[in-house]
């Protein structure tokens, strides 16, 4: 039969002052177990009470005797670079599209990690990120908003690490950490002019382009751009199949937004750009991007704004210039020939619902307190504005032959070109003007 547990109270000097355990048998062995002092508060009765406590679980068997824990090395601090890595590869399965994945890939890569590579997380402070900004804008390639951008990322990846419990504070959180911006000046082209300057630039520089550099047609992309509204990325992702020439639409089937997975009608002007290039590529299979670089590949949208935007509105200028006219406004950009697609709808009298859906808006205010701006709106500009999206001789507009450009203020009337179309063009039923049908198809195959 086992032996009944029994106890006492043990009282200590120490040099702490005086200590208070207890003794007792528990399971077959002698306990020692020492309680506290009495700065702690601990009595002879407390410690008799926490005796007697004791005695009694060790009598229904729950009294359990303490082991201390086995000290365990605590893991490694990841880098920031080896956590930011983790983290893009986690957000790859939380159904982020492909464009915002790519877009925070280029933020790492090209800005926070040269900077922050080796730092361990908690080497990150509040000093290092200052002293990040101070470094952009000390470079002076990118904007302070795009210098946001990149801290607004690194404070999302911290967040992420203190939720982990890997560090104590999210050192890049707060408008402190942020440069001021100055309100964007929106640009885009606000008459017609300028629209068929711009395509007959890219036009040029295509005529002029060494032969491996033809895979993507200046004069097509900003034609798809300006007259289809699409942004950079959603074009640079266009693929043939997308686009269905006889019906004349395309579909964008990947957009950073739910709202911008959509259908756009083709213009007659730009759905004969596009057929001028399908006709020539090498890449016209289904599954071929439109725009790709020579090997095929899709193109890079930074590559694309350099070699073909900036360029081409550096060509037009200098053939503005040369005419005597006012260059481009400055600062155009991708997203400017965006706007002016949605400017020129409304200008030439589409419903706002019809635009937000050829856009991939949701909003009407988006439309238009933001990208709806204000076309020129000289006499005339308005059938100007017709002609170039129907596709009809741009000699009207001073392009080639004798003609030369309206000045504001004179007028050019539908008359004229219904007059055209009167000597051979023809209309696809759609209210279409179409100058050359497949002409210029054939004698861009024929060179």
């Amino acid at each position: 039969m086992a032996r009944k547990s029994t106890g006492q109270v043990v009282e200590l000097e120490r040099q702490g002052g005086r200590t208070f355990a207890i003794r007792f048998r528990a399971y077959g062995k002698r306990r020692y177990l020492t309680l506290g002092t009495a700065v702690e508060g601990w009595t002879r009765g407390k410690a008799e009470d926490e005796l007697a406590n004791v005695l009694a679980d060790v009598r229904r068997g729950i009294w359990t005797p303490y082991e201390p824990q086995e000290a365990k090395e605590p893991a490694a601090e990841p880098t920031f670079h080896e956590f930011a890595s983790e983290w893009l590869d986690g957000l790859r399965s939380e159904g982020l599209s492909e464009n915002t994945l790519k877009d925070y890939g280029w933020q790492l890569s090209n800005h926070l990690l040269p900077f922050f590579a080796k730092h361990q997380l908690s080497e990150i402070t509040i000093a290092e990120v200052d002293r990040y900004r101070q470094e952009k804008v000390r470079e002076g390639e990118v904007s302070a908003t795009s210098i946001n951008k990149t801290i607004t990322r690194l404070a999302q990846i911290l967040e992420v690490a203190v939720e982990r419990e890997l560090i104590d504070r999210n050192s890049a959180r707060g408008k402190r950490r942020r440069l001021k911006e100055r309100r964007p000046e929106r640009t885009w082209l606000d008459r017609a002019e300028q629209i068929v300057a711009l395509l007959d630039a890219g036009g040029e520089l295509d005529a002029a382009a060494r032969v491996d550099r033809k895979a993507t047609p200046r004069r097509a992309l900003l034609a798809t751009l300006t007259l289809a509204g699409l942004r950079i990325s959603e074009a640079l992702d266009l693929r043939w199949r997308d686009v269905d020439l006889p019906a004349g639409r395309l579909r964008v089937a990947d957009s950073k937004t739910d709202a911008g997975v959509r259908q756009v009608d083709l213009v007659p002007a730009l759905r004969e750009e596009l057929s001028i290039h399908k006709a020539q590529t090498s890449f016209a299979g289904p599954n071929d991007f439109v725009f790709p670089t020579e090997s095929g590949a899709r193109q890079d949208r930074n590559n694309a704004r350099r070699r073909i935007v900036v360029r081409s509105v550096e060509r037009a200028n200098e053939n503005l210039a040369a005419a005597g006219r006012n260059p481009l406004p400055e600062g155009i950009t991708p997203h400017s020939l965006r706007r002016t697609f949605i400017s020129l709808l409304l200008a030439t009298g589409a419903e706002v619902p019809y635009v937000m859906r050829q856009v991939g808006h949701t909003d009407p205010k988006v439309t238009l307190s933001i990208y709806a701006q204000v076309m020129y709106r000289g006499e005339g500009e308005r059938e100007r504005l017709k002609i170039v999206s129907e596709g009809s001789d741009w000699a009207l507009l001073g392009t080639c032959g004798d003609f030369t450009v309206p000045e504001p203020g004179e007028q050019l009337t539908l008359e004229a070109v219904e007059s055209r179309s009167d000597a051979g063009d023809s209309t696809d039923g759609r209210g279409w003007v179409r100058t050359s049908d497949l002409s210029r198809v054939r004698r861009a195959l024929s060179h």
